[in-house]
């Protein structure tokens, strides 16, 4: 039996696209056709393969827009954040072909020979692909996977199926080989776990939830099969006395609120000293009120919708009358529309305070001091991201160094580059993606030694 996604553009509800799912059958006929085509592309000289994604990425950029507005449709984004995921597809496949011709092992000295490692292709790569960000963090597999000389089969969530489908559109007009690149959209029950079991995929690399996570974890685990998990945040902004409070402030709202809340690396608990406290407050409000909530293909918009009905319940369900708030403002009618949210006058344990909402809210914490502070940013089962404010250096050392989180920004809120590892601590993630690292990830080294003793009598 065959079953289909209905693809709706969340900021109005209509229909965009109905799209088959990819049944458990045709998983397995795509991981031997993909097996048959990373043999071929492996096999080609690095200069070919890295000649083959920069086109790849010219191609991309040439449907930098056609991509941008296909985003905002599927996925509620603004168009100036679609018009950025669909360069970053495009710079990471850049970034990543420079890395073939320079994907080398290493020389080890040892006695009685020559002692050398090769950085070799694992063969077949899933990746499992979000529907957050759907276009950027699929390719934060698949660029590096190919430049390494893998095959790539990506499953995208089933609400944002279309810019995996048009980037492997692209790919074949690009000139990569058939079958090297393919996109498998359906149910992660179904397409997803039918990948993450199938004996012939040799990693899996997946972003969303915790819970999910480790169940492919643990499936991954009973085949021995390698896998990097990018899963949840609830991550701290922390502002000292002694930062620019008004930078901070005015910095704040879209910390959260980028991508309607709807990101890892969400600064959700806002954390302010309590000297700083009224003034933090006085600017942040008016911050709040400003922010500019509606159509996602308006280029003054700054937050559109969330994703889907069952996300906006489920944000809706954190925030109850009897709670301190500060909002902004959003559109009624159709279309699943939130507010930004400030909640204030809470306790740390407060499942608001705690939990990951995934939705345009976040909380207001004071602290005492330094220690305090660090207290509070670690009290989470998350370390995914998070930010610190101060004019102090070596305050700024400190904190970075003793806040358990895999990317700190100081005095910014930056927690994405492509030519920097990304990824968290504890129950956000295993493993690293991106930066100067990132092919090695997917490859085996393999271990030669040959001998130099004399084998003469």
């Amino acid at each position: 039996m065959s079953y289909e996604h209905h693809v709706l553009n969340p900021a109005t509800e209509e229909l965009v696209a109905t799209v088959p799912a990819t049944t458990v059958h045709e998983v397995d006929t795509a991981v031997v056709r993909a097996a048959a085509a990373q043999r071929t592309w492996s096999a080609l000289a690095p200069a070919d393969r890295a000649r083959a994604l920069r086109r790849f990425a010219v191609k991309v950029d040439e449907h930098l827009e056609e991509l941008a507005r296909l985003e905002v449709r599927e996925a509620g984004h603004t168009i100036g954040n679609a018009r950025w995921e669909a360069g970053n597809v495009r710079d990471l496949l850049d970034y990543a072909a420079g890395g073939v011709e320079r994907l080398s092992g290493r020389q080890i000295p040892v006695p009685g020979g020559l002692n050398v490692t090769l950085l070799e292709p694992l063969g077949v790569v899933g990746v499992i692909a979000p529907w957050n960000f759907p276009m950027p963090i699929a390719a934060w597999g698949t660029a590096p996977a190919l430049a390494a000389g893998n095959a790539v089969l990506l499953k995208p969530a089933e609400t944002t199926p279309l810019t995996a489908l048009r980037l492997a559109e692209l790919a074949l007009e690009s000139g990569l080989p058939e079958h090297l690149f393919q996109v498998l959209p359906g149910a992660g029950d179904v397409t997803g776990n039918a990948l993450v079991e199938h004996p012939g995929v040799a990693k899996i690399v997946f972003t969303g939830s915790t819970r999910v996570g480790k169940q492919i974890m643990a499936t991954c685990a009973d085949r021995v099969k390698r896998v990097t998990l990018e899963l949840g945040g609830k991550s701290p902004n922390i502002v000292f006395a002694d930062a620019d409070i008004e930078a901070a402030a005015a910095a704040t709202p879209m910390s959260f609120l980028d991508n309607s809340g709807q990101d890892c690396c969400a600064r959700t608990r806002v954390l302010v000293q309590r000297s700083a406290y009224d003034r933090f407050m006085e600017r942040l409000g008016p911050a709040i009120e400003s922010v500019v909530v509606g159509d996602p293909a308006e280029e003054k918009t700054q937050m559109g919708p969330l994703i889907s009905k069952v996300q906006l319940e489920r944000v809706r369900s954190y925030v109850t009358g009897d709670l301190d708030t500060i909002t902004g403002s959003a559109p009624e009618g159709p279309g699943f529309w939130f507010p930004p949210t400030v909640v204030t006058g809470v306790d740390p344990a407060a499942p608001v305070a705690a939990e990951e909402v995934f939705g345009p809210v976040a909380v207001v914490l004071p602290f005492e001091d330094e220690a305090d502070a660090v207290r509070l940013a670690n009290a989470t089962e998350y370390g995914l991201s998070g930010s610190i404010w101060t004019r102090d250096s070596g305050r700024a050392i400190r904190v970075s160094q003793a806040v358990r989180a895999g990317n700190l920004s100081v005095n910014s809120h930056a927690s994405v580059r492509y030519w920097t590892p990304f990824g968290g601590y504890q129950q956000s993630g295993l493993g690293r993606e991106l930066g100067p690292d990132a092919l090695t990830a997917f490859t085996e080294t393999k271990n030669v030694f040959i001998s130099t003793e004399s084998t003469e009598a």
